[in-house]
């Protein structure tokens, strides 16, 4: 890999967390503005579970990528192991209770892709704009 490339590959990890984020934020405020607040509600649920999801299993790969010896801190693998089933369990929580409607939920774990789709068309456009000018 060139090593002028390394430096935009941190640059776009470090934007992906903030395009999830206003992903979340701006669903949220469409939810409130078209449809009901426990809607809007659900959708920030969902969408925090992915980014808090998304913030975990990145500490546990670098952490597997920085460690200069095979034992990883113990938390760090406690986080990996239960980080699906307090996923779950807060999902099927609300989904058995129906405190919050379910599909928002869902909808809002899909903040994760949301990013990344964002963050595929800056790096597309700025590869256009660096061959434009090469």
């Amino acid at each position: 890999m060139p090593a002028e490339t390394i430096p935009e590959l941190a640059r776009a990890e470090a934007r992906l967390p903030w395009w999830m984020a206003g992903c979340t934020v701006l669903g949220t405020l469409v939810a409130l503005l078209v449809a009901h607040s426990q809607f809007a509600a659900g959708f920030a649920l969902g969408g925090g579970l992915a980014i808090l999801n998304y913030y975990w299993l990145h500490q546990i790969v670098e952490a597997l990528v920085a460690a200069s010896r095979p034992r990883v801190r113990t938390f760090l693998v406690l986080k990996f192991a239960v980080r699906f089933p307090l996923a779950f369990a807060a999902i099927y929580l609300f989904y058995r209770t129906g405190w919050l409607p379910f599909t928002a939920i869902v909808a809002g774990l899909f903040v994760p892709c949301a990013g990344v789709l964002i963050e595929c068309i800056v790096q597309m456009s700025q590869g256009w704009r660096c061959h434009d000018e090469g």
